[in-house]
């Protein structure tokens, strides 16, 4: 979905929601948005990888602090799909599968290797640890991804990703 009059970062008044300065602070670039009963996760980016990498980034900073997360170990996923949105899907659901299943890996840092729009496929190195309780507090379990309205905004100047969170 191309759409240049996509929501912005801003408020009602053109001013940056709380959430989205304090992100551009600490060098982040999401924000978690209220929804009933789950979060919506908002990310964006200079490009659309940097988007979706955000997307992960925050889903993994609702389950704990990224500030206790270090980078000591890396992992690899891949995800295929057979349009933009189901390939955000797949990149999120194979990130929340590695921290729910041993290793039980906790990125901090994620980097887009291979992204390939056409033909919907993702190759992505994740940088991370072992999730452990004693060093990692403990946030909010996400449950799942949703396809609930979840929406991509792919044009220059204009990448964003909406993603509802399951927890």
């Amino acid at each position: 979905m191309a759409d240049s009059a996509a929501p912005d970062a801003s408020s009602a008044d053109g001013q940056p929601h709380a959430a989205t300065a304090e992100a551009n602070i600490n060098g982040e670039k999401y924000e978690y948005l209220d929804h009933t009963a789950d979060v919506q996760i908002h990310s964006w980016g200079d490009s659309l990888a940097e988007a979706f990498e955000q997307a992960a980034i925050a889903m993994g900073g609702y389950q704990t602090e990224m500030s206790s997360v270090e980078e000591l170990k890396t992992e690899r996923v891949e995800a295929n799909a057979h349009d933009l949105i189901s390939l955000l899907y797949s990149f999120m659901d194979e990130v929340l599968f590695l921290f729910c299943a041993d290793p039980f890996f906790i990125a901090k840092r994620i980097k887009i290797l291979e992204f390939d729009e056409e033909n919907f496929s993702i190759v992505a190195e994740m940088y991370g640890e072992t999730f452990d309780l004693s060093k990692h507090p403990q946030g909010t379990e996400v449950k799942a991804i949703t396809f609930s309205n979840m929406q991509i905004f792919n044009s220059p100047g204009n990448y964003q990703c909406y993603v509802i969170i399951d927890i």
